[in-house]
């Protein structure tokens, strides 16, 4: 009994020397990526590595004291705490500083602080609190736009200061929903959405209709089993396109292609939506809704990609997906950090040694691109052992997250290993050119105080939590 008292004794050593070890990798690697002759001593406080001691000896002190401090009061204080940071979203849309573009920041001197960062845990706070009520059931539709308030208000507010990369971060929660009993429809319809988008983009609103309209034409065969009824259904699509194609050569080409297909899909959604309901089969229906709503959401793609997306957030999706091809303008960063990573070999050059590095080539290689120096420097096998170690941390946490005895602790758990495997996966993606640039750091590596400490705080908060599993939390 005595032991389960002590929070020292209870709490995960194995997670506390993973974090201390990225912590420290990734402070050595802040000093290779801006190494200067001059200021060689690491705790020069003149450059970013000293600056970054300062954060790292920070992030220990906020760490104690996250242990230190009653797990109850995370619980008790959530809403509070997101009422806080939302209010801290909105003063630094009028008080806050413009940083390339983006007024996320409030500026204290040479400090800057970026309230978005704290958002993630305060969000995550609410929402286990929110998940955790007796009486939450999360089919319920009030349930399900309590939680959408919850998730979209930060939302909203960051997407507002112009900062889509921490926005984009939100997302996660639907992963963690999932967990907690949500219809994996809303991860289909997710997944769906992102690719339709893409096969927009890349091939074209007509291509993407036609690749939609066969693979639904798949699901039918799939689900009824009967060639001669699905191959009747591609003859009347077929046919239909066939006949007004024909009429439009008659008549001059009045119409362009994709308003034939158009007409074709408009036609064999009312005749199949007749046969559907005169045979009742019902289980055809989700099929048809899909496709008549990826055909709608297809044709609206442009507009979001030109009216609602900037010029910057268009040209860096461009590039990844090949539409444009700039390397010395908007894919210059990807560039230069592919060729650092590549240039490293299985073993890499050597701590210092790194070219790319030495020669500034990578912009923002001690904060966004911090990944490319580990590559660089450290080769094949050190990315592997950096990927390995926060891959250890991650399986660690759903471990912790799922012997959780407490709703509220099982929930945060879950939104804290969601969040570092979204920062991990697109961090590491857009230095490799496999994922857009929006600007998010790598947790523990990149330099920074806020991230550092909004990470540290996000860990611990759920490291406290589980020290007191066998406490009864109140709510």
């Amino acid at each position: 009994m005595a032991k389960r008292n002590n929070v020292w004794a209870n709490v995960d050593w194995v997670s506390i020397t993973l974090f201390l070890i990225l912590m420290l990798i990734g402070w050595i690697n802040i000093y290779s990526a801006v190494y200067n002759e001059e200021h060689r001593n690491i705790l020069d406080m003149g450059q970013r590595y000293g600056k970054q001691a300062i954060w790292i000896v920070a992030a220990i002190v906020i760490a104690a004291s996250v242990i230190m401090t009653d797990s109850r009061f995370f619980v008790t204080f959530a809403y509070p705490i997101y009422a806080f940071t939302i209010l801290l979203l909105i003063s630094v849309l009028f008080f806050g500083a413009d940083v390339k573009g983006a007024r996320a920041w409030f500026q204290i001197g040479s400090f800057t602080l970026q309230p978005s960062e704290f958002t993630k845990l305060a969000t995550s706070l609410a929402l286990a609190k929110y998940i955790s009520n007796y009486n939450f059931r999360i089919q319920n539709f009030r349930s399900l736009v309590s939680i959408g308030f919850i998730i979209l208000v930060p939302v909203l507010l960051i997407f507002l200061q112009n900062d889509t990369g921490s926005a984009l971060v939100f997302g996660v929660f639907l992963l963690v929903l999932y967990r907690e009993g949500l219809n994996g429809i809303v991860l289909f319809f997710s997944l769906l959405t992102a690719i339709v988008f893409v096969l927009t983009l890349v091939l074209r609103p007509f291509a993407t209709i036609i690749i939609l309209g066969a693979a639904s034409f798949i699901a039918h065969y799939l689900i009824r089993q009967r060639f001669k009824e699905t191959g009747t259904g591609i003859l009347i699509a077929a046919g239909t396109y066939g006949l007004f194609y024909l009429l439009n050569l008659i008549l001059g080409n009045p119409m362009k292609p994709m308003h034939i297909l158009l007409i074709t899909v408009f036609i064999s959604f009312i005749v199949f939506y007749i046969s559907i309901f005169r045979k009742r089969l019902r289980n055809l229906y989700l099929i048809l809704g899909i496709f008549a709503g990826s055909v709608l959401f297809t044709m609206s793609v442009d507009y979001v990609f030109t009216a609602i997306m900037e010029p910057h957030q268009q040209a860096r999706i461009e590039e990844l997906l090949g539409i444009r091809s700039d390397p010395l303008g908007v894919g210059y960063n990807v560039n230069q950090s592919k060729i650092a990573i590549g240039s490293g070999g299985f073993f890499g050059k050597g701590f210092l040694d790194g070219t790319q590095t030495k020669f500034d080539f990578v912009p923002e290689q001690s904060t966004d691109f911090i990944f490319c120096t580990v590559g660089e420097e450290w080769g094949f096998l050190g990315s592997m052992f950096v990927i390995g170690l926060f891959l250890a941390l991650l399986i660690r946490l759903v471990n912790l997250a799922e012997r959780q005895r407490s709703t509220f602790s099982r929930v945060y758990g879950y939104s804290v290993a969601c969040i570092l495997f979204f920062h991990l996966a697109i961090n590491i993606g857009m230095t490799i050119g496999l994922a857009p640039v929006i600007g998010i750091p790598l947790p523990f590596f990149s330099y920074g105080g806020s991230s550092l400490w909004s990470f540290t705080l996000l860990l611990f908060i759920f490291l406290r939590l589980d020290a007191s599993r066998f406490e009864q939390l109140s709510f």
